[in-house]
């Protein structure tokens, strides 16, 4: 499904939003994310740190677990945003663990993951391409 620019923009808008939210009291890495469900919903989320490190979460992954703590499984894109001391430079990527969290509740081939410094430059890719021979649901069918 290709998503209309009004939409790319909305979820950009909505991860800068939650960027602003992030409980960064360690790193200073301020990221945004803002989920898409295949029924126009959005669900977003923030990083929360913790002072033990691997209680942290990732905006991403907040966003995904909030979403399919209400019911929703299906999901069409993720725009994320992410900088330190929450300005944004650069493209701020998925890590490892949120790319796997993706992998379990989307179709790689179509779930696209939004990468923007701004609401002007931005990167579309699938979950493929940004997880390429990842390993999922369907493996262990």
């Amino acid at each position: 499904m290709k998503l209309s620019e009004e939409k790319i923009q909305e979820l950009i808008r909505e991860a800068s939003k939650m960027l602003m939210r992030s409980y960064i009291p360690y790193s200073h890495f301020a990221v945004g994310a803002a989920l898409l469900c295949e029924d126009g919903r959005i669900y977003t989320g923030c990083n929360i740190e913790n002072a033990a490190f691997t209680p942290s979460n990732c905006a991403e992954r907040t966003a995904f677990f909030k979403a399919v703590s209400e019911g929703e499984m299906k999901f069409t894109a993720i725009a994320i945003i992410g900088g330190k001391n929450r300005k944004v430079t650069d493209f701020c990527a998925p890590c490892g663990v949120c790319r796997q969290v993706m992998m379990e509740f989307c179709n790689p081939q179509t779930f696209q993951v939004i990468t923007a410094k701004s609401q002007d430059e931005y990167r579309i890719d699938t979950l493929a391409q940004v997880l390429p021979d990842g390993f999922g649901p369907g493996n262990l069918s």
